[in-house]
């Protein structure tokens, strides 16, 4: 009886053992999804937050969560987070699509953003830049324009040449959210981060504009609160 035990034991140990390391494969890209969503709940959630108007013409938002100046500093690191566009090959259908896994690199931001931990969030105002995001490494100010995003009643007074920027950018600190500029820094497809997520090799096109993939459950909050405050893209 005790053999017959032990058996079980051990069968039932291969069995699970490979479940346990595939879930503790995408335990980083899991928090990184739910964190993102975290941050974007809390920041189209405080008064002086990034204008409706321009949340609802953009095509996508790329959110990095807890991005740290020593990551930029001592090289080789970087800030990663997420990437969500509105469904539809167009950009145009209702709601928003699963994410994908995003990098952010270089730049001299690191500088600007002192030694505390600092939440990113881009608006992608084009097709272009949406579509140029996911399929390559993408460098700020010059494959893309690039513009600190205006904040609440700022949007009024913004220049022409902000208005036009195809990513607009801002930052959260401390509390304290304002634009700020990335130009000089890449974002880049986390490709081996999706990997992890999906649980499949998938790239970041296939993922946004090919639907291949439903959302997984860490991005409930993400795409719940862009469903609620921008449900569909203005065109005009």
């Amino acid at each position: 009886m005790k053999k017959v035990w032990v058996s079980l034991l051990t069968a039932f140990s291969l069995m699970v053992l490979p479940l346990t390391s595939f879930s503790a494969d995408d335990t980083k890209e899991v928090d990184r999804v739910e964190n993102s969503g975290k941050v974007m709940s809390e920041i189209l959630n405080v008064p002086e937050d990034i204008p409706q108007d321009l949340l609802d013409k953009s095509y996508g938002v790329i959110v990095l969560p807890s991005v740290l100046k020593a990551a930029f500093v001592f090289g080789g690191s970087y800030g990663r987070g997420v990437m969500t566009c509105r469904r539809g090959a167009n950009f145009d259908g209702p709601g928003w699509g699963p994410p994908t896994m995003m990098a952010l690199e270089g730049g001299s931001f690191g500088l600007q953003i002192g030694g505390q931990a600092t939440d990113f969030v881009l608006l992608l105002m084009s097709d272009r830049s949406a579509k140029g995001v996911l399929t390559s490494k993408v460098k700020l100010g010059a494959d893309a324009s690039a513009a600190a995003g205006p904040k609440g009643r700022e949007a009024s007074a913004a220049t022409d040449a902000t208005m036009r920027a195809e990513i607009l950018s801002y930052s959260r600190a401390r509390g304290a959210f304002a634009g700020i500029s990335l130009e000089g820094s890449t974002l880049r497809p986390d490709n081996n981060a999706n990997k992890k997520l999906y649980g499949k090799e998938i790239n970041a096109e296939n993922i946004v504009l090919k639907d291949e993939v439903k959302a997984p459950p860490s991005a409930s909050l993400l795409l719940k609160t862009l469903d609620t405050k921008s449900p569909k893209r203005k065109t005009s």
